[in-house]
């Protein structure tokens, strides 16, 4: 059972973040405005997801283990 009980939208949305970060990582990546565009706008709807306001969202330990266990998942999709 997960520690922290995260929304499927945002497990969702770090995981996108994830994929498109090792995208653009990747050796001469192609479509990199669209990859950095994509990056920022999933950034932006992480941080300021709805469920950080909540009190389980209050720890910071919450978004690391959203990082730490989404970070694990090796899907190659980027978009």
């Amino acid at each position: 059972m997960d520690r922290f009980p995260y929304p499927d939208d945002l497990i969702r949305a770090q995981r996108e973040w994830h994929a498109t970060y090792r995208a653009l990582a990747a050796p001469q990546p192609r479509r990199t405005t669209e990859l950095r565009r994509r990056l920022l706008l999933l950034s932006v709807r992480i941080h300021w997801h709805p469920w950080w306001s909540t009190p389980a969202g209050w720890s910071p330990a919450a978004r690391v283990e959203l990082r730490r266990m989404t970070a694990a998942d090796r899907r190659t999709d980027a978009a």
